[in-house]
């Protein structure tokens, strides 16, 4: 079992690890969360905001279209008017009427108009609007004159009233066909924004959904394969999988608090089954210790009492029967030593079928005192395993131990040792018992359950084997049929792989 350094270890592993969590700097998943939809937010206000510059613009510029619109007809009615008076002698004061309008509409808005057609075009405009008004004026001033303006001059007038009014005509035509160009490309520009916006969206939503899922059920999925090895037996601290502090930095250390508390619980309860094993194993010993001690009394007190009658040979072989028995005795006590001796873990190369046949050694005053035949079956060639040659052996004791007690008088229990599979070897251990009742089979590797009489069991055995055999990589699978007896198959795994690495390598692939 473990000894003091693997105690220390326990103690000290989760707490370093907790010192290296804590270290990290923090990167919480509420934070997360908040930065995630404060992109959100930020993009939907800069699409508002795009959106509500392009409403003003558009604002704007159909406010321009109908100023323009209202310049063009003014500047038409003009040109109407002026084309009558030329034709008919009538309207003049019509034409420069409707000129005056448009200056007046140039006028007011004239910022607008140079930002659509530049200032240069602007003044031009205007510049011919002034002149086409003062040309119209020329023009009625002429018309009131006695005598009446020479034909020469007004054929002039005529030629530069045409000049100007055509180009105020073609100034203002382009500059409400560029204005409606501008509002379609506006137009068109607003209907493609909200859907490229929701495009983007949508992939944006997608990829903080999948992160978010990810930080939050990646750890989740983490933390149940760590309750999954927790309840195999494996107290092996959890260490930091990120750069960052967050909510589940906090659970591992919380878990590792936990696992430190669980690994001190757990080699408390090996260490308290290894003793009732002991007190177990003592009645046992005590029985056939008596054997030997009584041989060596009755001989010591014959060689004493009849020494001198006896011939040196006789004094001889009473001598070595009392060595004998002495060495009878020596290798029943050491054997319950090495059980009961408190080590350090050591894995080393173990062959099994030695290893059985020692526990069964170990049990031999149990096995004889029940009065049970036990029938060994080991295959030959057999590879070795690695683990740690007590807890192993602590953990086929506590089967046999238990086979024992439910094995009648003179009962048959066999023991096999055998490849299970291409890369693990089985130890089975068949008893031909009561069985375990289907209802009471999923609990008995529970702590503290027990079927046994008061005063005659912990509830200890199983669950503390299980714990051991899955350290070393393996299982314990149970079979049993009530009235028919039960199976009980330690499963190991065969490797040339220490132990550490190799509780490494199984805790990844769980």
């Amino acid at each position: 079992m473990d000894g003091p350094s693997s105690l220390k270890e326990i103690s000290q592993g989760p707490r370093s690890e907790g010192k290296g969590l804590s270290s990290k700097p923090s990167f919480s998943i509420r934070t997360r969360i908040s930065l995630g939809f404060l992109i959100c937010f930020f993009l939907a206000l800069g699409i508002t905001l795009v959106s509500l510059f392009s409403v003003f613009r558009l604002e704007n510029k159909l406010r321009f279209l109908k100023i323009a619109d209202n310049f063009t007809f003014e500047i038409q009615q003009a040109r109407r008017f002026e084309k009558n008076f030329f034709l008919y002698g009538t309207n003049l004061a019509d034409a420069l009427s409707h000129a005056q309008a448009a200056d007046t509409l140039v006028q007011t808005d004239a910022l607008n108009l140079e930002s659509v057609v530049g200032k240069a075009k602007s003044n031009d405009l205007a510049n011919h609007v002034r002149r086409y008004i003062a040309l119209l004026e020329d023009l009625q001033t002429g018309e009131l004159k006695r005598p009446p303006m020479p034909s020469a001059q007004h054929h002039a007038l005529e030629v530069d009233l045409r000049l100007h009014g055509g180009e105020m005509v073609s100034l203002a035509l382009n500059m409400v066909q560029k204005e409606r160009q501008s509002v379609e490309e506006i137009l068109r520009w607003a209907r493609r924004v909200p859907i490229y916006f929701l495009i983007f969206l949508f992939f944006l939503m997608f990829y903080l959904a999948h992160l978010l899922s990810r930080q939050i059920l990646g750890p989740l999925t983490q933390i149940m394969k760590y309750t999954q090895r927790i309840a195999q037996g494996d107290f092996t601290p959890v260490l930091p999988s990120r750069p960052y502090r967050d909510e589940f930095s906090a659970l591992r250390e919380a878990m590792n608090r936990m696992l430190e508390e669980l690994g001190h619980r757990q080699a408390v309860l090996v260490q308290s089954h290894k003793l009732r094993a002991i007190g177990t194993l003592t009645a046992g010993v005590a029985h056939e210790l008596n054997n030997p001690i009584n041989n060596i009394t009755l001989t010591a007190h014959m060689l004493l009492e009849d020494y001198k009658d006896l011939s040196d040979g006789e004094r001889l072989d009473m001598i070595k029967d009392l060595i004998s028995q002495s060495d009878r005795s020596q290798a029943i006590v050491r054997n319950l030593l090495d059980f009961a001796r408190e080590s350090e873990s050591k894995t080393e190369p173990l062959d099994l079928s030695q290893l059985v046949q020692e526990t069964i050694n170990l049990a031999g005053n149990q096995i004889k005192l029940s009065g049970a035949h036990i029938d060994i079956s080991i295959s030959p060639n057999l590879p070795r395993v690695h683990g740690d040659h007590q807890q192993l052996n602590q953990v086929f004791l506590n089967i046999l131990l238990n086979a024992l007690d439910v094995t009648p008088k003179g009962g048959k229990i066999q023991i096999s040792v055998a490849l299970e599979e291409p890369k693990f070897l089985a130890v089975k251990i068949i008893d031909h018992g009561q069985g375990i009742p289907e209802h009471i089979l999923p609990n008995i590797f529970d702590p503290f359950f027990t079927t046994k009489n008061k005063g005659k069991g912990t509830g200890l055995g199983l669950s503390v084997s299980q714990g051991i055999v899955a350290r070393h990589g393996g299982e314990i699978r149970v079979q049993s049929k009530s009235g028919e007896g039960t199976t009980f198959a330690v499963i190991l795994p065969i490797t040339t792989i220490p132990a550490p690495e190799l509780t490494a390598q199984v805790r990844e692939l769980a």
